[in-house]
């Protein structure tokens, strides 16, 4: 393989003391959009929704089933 040579050279001086500074910078990445409801939530709205269904069909029935019994 052929060695590749590094654009920069390496300096280390010689005399006196070696310091090294690490700056943090703030990275900027895409945001993480997150749900405003959890599925957890969504999945007991649709549960009551199917109860509050139910409810509205069988109260439905019962009205029908009334005056013709009266």
């Amino acid at each position: 393989m052929a060695e590749v040579k590094p654009m920069f050279r390496e300096v280390l001086p010689k005399q006196g003391q070696v310091s090294v500074e690490d700056v943090t910078t703030m990275v900027l990445c895409k945001p993480k959009l997150l749900p405003l409801k959890s599925l957890t939530l969504e999945k007991l709205e649709k549960m009551q929704q199917a109860a509050q269904d139910t409810v509205r069909q069988q109260e439905m029935t019962e009205k029908e089933q009334q005056p013709k019994t009266q």
